[in-house]
């Protein structure tokens, strides 16, 4: 606890692909964290390539939560986030280390921080089923439009494919007659945790390139054969999981026979895109303080950085290893 009686928090966020697992296993090591995943896919046990899971050897023997904690078939939330982040940092802080939640899901992460509270839309089955009618009829981009027209900074952070959730943000609209996005724009915005936030960010083209890199190195991987796996163990490409960015489009090659070439380059571009709304989400985020991390390769200066944030945000009582 912080002599205000918070707990702390640490948090390190940014694109994917921007280099957060690296450093946040550094800076773990140097101040006794116990890490959070901060993002919407990891959780999922049996989907390692195309959600570039943390393997055990990179963890390094520092202890992870929020992976594979779920079958692909299970549905996750910012809500159940919540829940468990709201267990987990706690019971970390009270082994004497210092939670730190690492990811990439601006919603969930933000939630968290500040306690948000939603509004209990309740729901209306009906018009979920006539809203995957529309989207099974006209396309998921037709109805991801609808919400474009309704609730223009949702539909900019949610991914067209990602339908499930466009129908969420439709459905509030529809019950309460109110935008999720203005929900989110009247939370007080008021932390329970003493935060300290830490941005990475790069050139964008750099950024850009690193996701193609990456990309041609999950299909070297296995990412088709992943995809091939789970469709044979019965998950079903309407699976909420299944919906996510890697998935939907292999499942696409798989099922629909899209050639390999064009599943590869829509892959790409979708998850520029991706990126690009991720860091439009931090960009509203308060409180976060920015580390331009350039190609990556100056990692000693980029670990320097981060320290010199976290010491200036933490009083001194927080105990580095002797090699920091």
């Amino acid at each position: 606890m912080t002599r205000n009686d918070k707990p702390k928090l640490l948090v390190l966020l940014g694109p994917t692909a921007v280099g957060k697992t690296k450093l946040s296993i550094e800076l773990a090591r140097a101040l006794s964290c116990e890490i959070i995943s901060g993002d919407s896919m990891q959780v999922y046990r049996g989907m390692d390539i195309g959600t570039a899971k943390i393997t055990e050897e990179e963890m390094g023997g520092i202890p992870h939560h929020l992976i594979d904690v779920l079958d692909p078939d299970e549905p996750f939330s910012v809500a159940l986030f919540q829940e468990w982040c709201r267990k987990l940092i706690p019971e970390i802080s009270s082994r004497g280390q210092l939670p730190f939640i690492v990811g990439g899901t601006g919603l969930y992460i933000e939630s968290v921080c500040y306690e948000y509270q939603f509004t209990e839309a309740g729901a209306d089955e009906d018009f979920r089923a006539q809203q995957q009618s529309f989207a099974d009829t006209h396309g998921a981009e037709a109805l991801h439009a609808k919400l474009a027209d309704m609730d223009p900074q949702s539909a900019a952070r949610l991914h067209p494919n990602d339908v499930r959730r466009v129908i969420r943000a439709l459905e509030v609209v529809h019950l309460t007659g109110e935008t999720l996005s203005s929900q989110l724009e009247k939370q007080q915005k008021q932390s329970p945790y003493e935060l300290c936030l830490i941005g990475l960010t790069m050139d964008r083209q750099m950024l850009y390139n690193r996701i193609e890199r990456r990309i041609d190195a999950m299909l070297r991987l296995g990412l088709v054969e992943e995809v091939q796996g789970l469709l044979r163990r019965g998950y079903s490409r309407e699976a909420v999981s299944m919906q996510g960015l890697g998935y939907k489009e292999i499942v696409e090659h798989l099922i629909d026979a899209v050639p390999l070439e064009v599943t590869v380059e829509k892959l790409k571009r979708d998850t520029r895109r991706f990126a690009k709304r991720q860091l439009s989400w931090f960009r509203h985020m308060k409180d976060i303080a920015w580390i331009d991390v350039g190609d990556g390769e100056n990692f000693s200066g980029i670990l320097t950085a981060a320290h010199a944030i976290i010491a200036g945000k933490f009083p001194a009582d927080l105990e580095y290893n002797s090699k920091h």
